[in-house]
């Protein structure tokens, strides 16, 4: 959306070990580098690493994250970001969640939760839900993504570690079963690398 035409609010989900963080970092950058100004939430609180890995990601793209203390209520910080970004304007928002696995009923409630103190700070929050997949976690990345998409309503997909060895051909069975659209790949651990995705590229590398 065009700047200040209301804030944005992206929420990232994904089970632990996917590049969630990571994939926050190179999306932050990307804004950034298109002149978008960005809050960066530290809802993950159950690891005080995540933490800290977002404050080094918001220290390399000089933008601010909103924090509490590890073991903090998640809702609780998402409502601080909101309220946050709401008073500097900001174009976006952008919200780590902890790596639930797809199994834990509770760790789903709480996104829920989440969606909804999001919601009644910005009206329409969150916008998009980006669920980050590991292209090579294979079929397991099938069962995640329905399971993600039943419960908080996934709307697009980030799909990290396809750089040359992964062929990712997860990517076709998840836009054909969910019809879910791939947002952007993750092809390295450079700041830089994280493109939209381009399906022609794509489908070429399938055959090379």
């Amino acid at each position: 959306s065009p700047n200040g035409a209301g804030t944005r609010v992206i929420f990232i989900v994904g089970v632990n070990g996917a590049g969630k963080t990571t994939s926050i970092g190179k999306l932050a950058n990307r804004l950034r580098q298109e002149n978008r100004s960005v809050v960066l939430c530290a809802a993950d609180t159950f690891r005080a690493a995540a933490i800290e890995q977002l404050e080094v990601w918001a220290e390399r793209n000089g933008v601010e994250v909103i924090k509490q203390k590890s073991g903090a209520d998640p809702a609780a910080v998402v409502y601080d970001a909101m309220a946050a970004a709401k008073a500097r304007s900001a174009d976006v928002v952008i919200v780590d969640t902890a790596g639930r696995l797809h199994t834990k009923s509770n760790l789903m409630a709480e996104l829920e939760k989440m969606k909804r103190t999001a919601g009644k700070v910005i009206p329409g929050a969150p916008h998009d839900v980006l669920l980050v997949l590991d292209a090579t976690t294979g079929q397991n990345g099938l069962v995640q993504a329905r399971e993600f998409t039943s419960t908080v309503g996934v709307t697009g997909i980030i799909l990290t570690k396809l750089d040359g060895t992964a062929k990712g051909g997860i990517v076709v069975a998840i836009s054909r079963e969910l019809g879910l659209p791939i947002r952007f790949v993750g092809t390295g651990e450079q700041i830089n690398d994280l493109v939209p995705f381009d399906a022609e590229t794509y489908a070429n590398s399938l055959f090379d």
